[in-house]
């Protein structure tokens, strides 16, 4: 289905995905269809737009757009429709009619109520793809339950992965959960989109926060599942109490240093270390993880960060700095290789962002469109895709169905 004012030939292009999601594992898979050249409109209640539009990091805005949207949200078409009335409700029925992907993550039954469930949208177009996103998935005694990146790390054991025994339950600052199963959902669709080219029908796709959590912890769970062990903390603080020691991060004359798997031999060598040159057993990485952690927490106190990297890289260990954001924006490699790109806004200027992450030769992602202001292609979906006249579409106006952008 070829998408109209495409201003993308990237591998989707000719791909329409309604995206009618918020937060932020919803909206970075549809930023991520769009990256890959996909016409996607995002659904967004008229008055405020979703919940980012007027919430994010310490309100911090840009040119009066706040920067927790413009992050997940470029590369779309902004469709301000309210989706609880019978005008609405019609165009978001008229726009399935010619769209192949339909992607939402309300809370279990909200879709079926308001009339965009799947069994509807199937009736209307069955080559729909239907990509259903929640906490818990649609069965289970969880299914009702808010699903939040925070506490799906709680449900999923991976905070009693990281520190010492004895610490508090560490969670990750990276929002894993919720980019993750952003992540998976692509790729749930696309798998739906080949399926299709070669049945003609489109199917259901759901992911579910908690099962890509305990996904990402494949090898902790099967060691567990089918050896025994729990996962366990060490009494000296590590990056992850399953993986041998030298693994963590520790204090430089200036800074921090991460190590990863370094051979103890090797670890020996660099700090001049008779004891750990003998540890040359993969295993004695386990079992003498403690003493080693112990040994060598203020072993780097002497050498700034830079200098013990360029020992490591010279011995073959693998290390690195600890960066804050300022940092790594002006590292050579983030610079050089072009990681920050400009993504344009509706009311003048640009916003920095990341790239796309994915690089192809022939189809590359691009960022064509910035994030949209609320509404500002409600009349240019209406009358390009639809087919609505300026009349029909102020009238739709007027009752508070749609809504146009507000200057």
């Amino acid at each position: 289905m070829k998408a109209s004012n495409a201003t993308s030939k990237g591998a989707l292009a000719g791909l329409r995905v309604i995206d009618a999601t918020q937060m932020l594992a919803g909206p970075i898979a549809g930023t991520r269809l769009g990256d890959l050249g996909a016409d996607v409109i995002k659904v967004e209640p008229p008055a405020n737009g979703e919940f980012n539009r007027t919430r994010g990091f310490e309100d911090q805005m840009s040119n009066g757009e706040m920067t927790t949207f413009l992050a997940v949200n470029r590369n779309k078409r902004s469709l301000a429709v309210d989706l609880k009335s019978a005008g609405g409700l019609s165009v978001i029925h008229q726009l399935v009619k010619q769209s192949d992907v339909f992607l939402q993550n309300f809370r279990h039954g909200t879709a079926d109520r308001l009339g965009i469930g799947y069994q509807a949208l199937k009736e209307i177009n069955p080559r729909i793809i239907y990509c259903s996103i929640s906490g818990y998935g649609s069965s289970g005694p969880y299914r009702d339950r808010p699903g939040q990146d925070l506490i799906v790390q709680g449900y999923s054991g991976s905070m009693f992965s990281v520190g010492a025994t004895g610490d508090d339950p560490t969670p990750s600052a990276l929002w894993g959960a919720d980019v993750m199963t952003g992540y998976q959902a692509v790729i749930g669709i696309l798998a739906a989109v080949e399926s299709r080219h070669q049945t003609g029908v489109g199917q259901h796709v759901e992911v579910d926060m908690l099962s890509v959590v305990m996904d990402c912890q494949l090898q902790e769970i099967v060691t567990y599942l089918n050896a025994g062990p729990m996962p366990r903390r060490l009494e000296e603080r590590s990056a992850h109490g399953s993986i041998p020691a030298p693994y963590g991060v520790y204090k430089t004359k200036d800074a921090w240093l991460t190590l990863a798997m370094v051979p103890l031999p090797i670890l020996g060598e660099i700090l001049n270390d008779d004891w750990l040159k003998t540890l040359s057993d993969y295993n004695d990485g386990h079992k003498y993880r403690n003493q080693v952690y112990k040994k060598i927490r203020n072993a780097f106190l002497d050498k700034t960060t830079q200098e013990w990297i360029e020992i490591g890289d010279r011995a073959g260990a693998w290390c690195g700095p600890v960066y804050n954001y300022e940092q790594l924006m002006n590292d050579r490699h983030i610079r050089e290789t072009k990681y920050i790109v400009e993504q344009p806004q509706y009311r003048g200027g640009s916003a920095k962002t990341v790239r796309p992450p994915i690089k192809m030769d022939q189809t590359p992602p691009t960022v064509q469109r910035g994030a949209p202001a609320l509404g500002e292609h409600t009349e240019e979906i209406l009358n390009n895709l639809l087919g609505m006249d300026p009349e029909t579409i102020s009238q739709l106006i007027t009752s508070g169905s749609v809504a146009r952008v507000r200057e």
